[in-house]
């Protein structure tokens, strides 16, 4: 039997963590471009984040949570992960 690949373990993941960027983002009415430029992330791959299609770097966690008002702890239960 074949064994499932990593991305298929972390897609769940990474698709819960962009929903609540975005549902973070949305309920401050901040447009993608401005929490990308606030976090100091280009928008296309800000873009990515939020369809689940990046493994974010630590760092880059931190940026988005600060730029959302929120700490990585709060971002991350929003998530669920």
């Amino acid at each position: 039997m074949a064994k499932p690949s990593k991305q298929a373990d972390t897609a769940p993941a990474l698709a819960s963590f962009g929903q609540a960027v975005r549902a973070a983002r949305l309920e401050q009415g901040m447009s993608q471009e401005a929490l990308a430029d606030l976090a100091g992330i280009d928008r296309s791959y800000m873009g990515g984040i939020e369809r689940g299609e990046h493994n974010v770097a630590l760092i880059n966690i931190q940026k988005i949570a600060a730029a959302l008002g929120l700490s990585i702890a709060e971002l991350m239960e929003q998530a669920g992960v």
